[in-house]
């Protein structure tokens, strides 16, 4: 009988229940939730620093089924940690949902289209980049249907910050208050605000807002194609009334604040959503009083903004990681810690991310969604140790699905080798398991599936990625063959197809700088896409070790071809046997391991 009760008081858990039609001045128990998971968070940290019996086994907040909509980030402290064998665990039945977004409601007929004005949001007007109706993401209007179709520029002219097109392209747009342009350069794209357009026969001189006209015409890489092979680079037009003309389409009028949508024959507006909140849920502490034992399990994450793009333009580096500042050397500059000269230097941005994780240790996502998302899935920034995002699901992402680890700090140059003094800020250990990661990097083409720059000790294993715009997963940072932080990386056993979907200079595994005792063994890379619009349609691979990779082993991994590059390498890397030839039975043991939750599979 002692042993009994005992196991009762064992199994004693703090329990904190969460619901959409709850109030915060509630108790928190199942018949009377609180209304926000930010004071059921407030009570759990209560409980711990009370240090109330009830969370010897862990505090569990329980979110009922439905929208959770929040109007800032979910902030997570230091004192929200738990401990490993107390851990605070926010969960539901699989049916519960953060939402970054506001429901738009009151359409009207008006000829073609829907009409409804834009919504209020913390006591303004809501701008927005992105429109979702019915659970479908809606275009923004844009002039091509087929990106087959897109109109190439004609000639770059940085000295006068001009780029020449067709007039035939930009003539319907002419007098349009705020249209922009999305260029396609090699491995990614820029969004352009256009500032003025100046027709001059059968070619126009189109000018573009600041800061992104100087970074765009300063940098040198990713650069705008000007060949005489026909491949120029191709852009399309976006944000303009003038460019509403097909079903599936949609324009913001934000000097009006009228919202108007062209719908597909029958369509109702049941359920709209524009995102109003940038970053659900933010947590971070310091390097001495981390944030630890979160746990996140069968949670779905929706409907987040980015609006940096309409705010300052979008000119990135790679993998979206955008341009602060760059430009090119001359003379060139020679470094020590490069294998070959540097022409340029460059500092860069971080993109938004729905989660993000920051001086913290075993952060945990188990059997979550990440739905809906303007920009970045979910991101372990700087400074953490340990996690694991494991049988989640991935899935209309503008973005990177997800990102680990600093694409160095904001004040360091770019391709300088990232070592801090103080190991913690690196992004270690890391597990990515058994994740669907599909139609993401949707909006930013130069995204990728699974990103990790400046890390240790990171485990992505047994992931399925799909339908991807640029690489499956891109692993290492900073273009140097010298030694830095990152060592002891594994990329095993993921299967990845259906990738390069717009982007080339392309692979389904993709490595940068020196890595020692990294892996990249037994994974399953096939079925590349061939878009007509790209800078050099041969410039693909199914592997690719890229500037200054070292000390890394590419082993036993199972492809269509023998398609690999290996490009301006370091020392020490090791290839061995890979190519159709490998044993048949890696393409079974790779992807999944096992199911994902029921749930997110509906």
């Amino acid at each position: 009988m002692g042993g009994f009760l005992l196991n009762l008081c064992i199994a004693q858990a703090a329990e904190i229940f969460v619901s959409p039609t709850g109030n915060d001045q509630n108790v928190g128990t199942k018949d009377a939730p609180k209304a926000t998971l930010t004071a059921a968070l407030r009570q759990a940290r209560e409980l711990r620093r009370l240090n109330d019996a009830s969370v010897l086994d862990g505090v569990k907040i329980h979110l009922e089924a439905g929208n959770h909509f929040v109007y800032e980030s979910l902030f997570v402290r230091p004192e929200d940690s738990g401990t490993a064998t107390s851990p605070t665990i926010i969960t539901s039945a699989g049916d519960a949902v953060i939402n970054g977004g506001v429901a738009i409601t009151h359409w009207k007929k008006q000829g073609k289209y829907y009409v409804a004005d834009a919504p209020m949001f913390n006591g303004r007007s809501l701008e927005f980049r992105q429109l979702w109706v019915n659970g479908k993401k809606a275009v923004r209007a844009r002039d091509v249907v087929d990106f087959e179709d897109m109109y190439r520029i004609i000639n770059n002219d940085p000295v006068n910050e001009i780029l020449w097109v067709p007039t035939k392209a930009v003539r319907k747009i002419a007098k349009a208050k705020y249209p922009e342009m999305v260029l396609h350069e090699m491995w990614c794209i820029a969004n352009l605000r256009i500032k003025s357009i100046d027709i001059q026969g059968d070619s126009a001189a189109v000018r573009f807002h600041q800061p992104e006209s100087r970074i765009q015409f300063e940098h040198p890489w990713p650069r705008p194609m000007v060949t005489d092979n026909g491949h120029n680079s191709a852009f399309y037009l976006t944000n303009a009334m003038e460019l509403l003309d097909e079903p599936g389409e949609w324009y913001l009028d934000i000097d009006t604040r009228k919202i108007y949508y062209y719908p597909h024959k029958g369509e109702t507006m049941d359920e709209v959503f524009a995102p109003a909140v940038e970053t659900l849920v933010h947590i971070e502490g310091t390097l001495d009083r981390p944030v630890s034992n979160i746990r996140f399990e069968n949670v779905a994450f929706e409907y987040t903004t980015w609006m940096r793009p309409s705010l300052q333009g979008h000119v990135p580096l790679q993998a979206g990681m955008y341009l602060t500042d760059a430009y090119k050397l001359r003379p060139q500059m020679i470094r020590p810690d490069r294998n070959h000269k540097l022409d340029n230097q460059g500092w860069l941005g971080r993109p938004a991310s729905a989660v993000m994780v920051s001086a913290a240790s075993d952060i945990d996502f188990i059997g979550c969604r990440f739905e809906h998302l303007a920009s970045s899935g979910v991101d372990y920034v700087w400074g953490t140790n340990g996690g694991v995002i494991e049988d989640c699901l991935f899935t209309d992402i503008g973005g990177n699905a997800i990102v680990a680890g600093s694409f160095s700090p904001a004040a360091h140059e770019t391709h300088y080798p990232y070592d801090p003094t103080d190991q913690r800020e690196v992004c270690s250990n890391l597990t990515i398991y058994n994740n669907v990661i599909k139609d993401v990097t949707n909006e930013d083409w130069g995204t990728v599936g699974i990103l990790a720059g400046y890390v240790k000790g990171i485990h992505i294993e047994h992931n399925e990625i799909s339908d991807v715009s640029y690489s499956g997963i891109s692993l290492g940072w900073g273009w140097t063959s010298t030694v830095n932080c990152m060592r002891n990386n594994e990329v095993h056993r993921n299967h990845i197809y259906n990738y390069g979907k717009h982007m080339y200079d392309v692979a389904g595994i993709y490595t940068l700088g020196a890595q020692p005792k990294s892996f990249i063994t037994e994974n399953y890379v096939h079925s590349i896409y061939a878009p007509s619009y790209v800078h050099d349609p041969n410039h693909w691979f199914y592997l690719y070790t890229d500037e200054g990779s070292a000390f890394i082993t590419v082993k036993d991994n199972w492809t269509e071809g023998e398609k690999f590059l290996q490009n301006a390498n370091g020392p020490c890397n090791n290839w061995v046997n890979n190519g159709p030839m490998v044993d048949e039975g890696i393409k079974q043991n790779a992807g999944l391991k096992k199911p994902l939750p029921r749930f997110l599979t509906k």
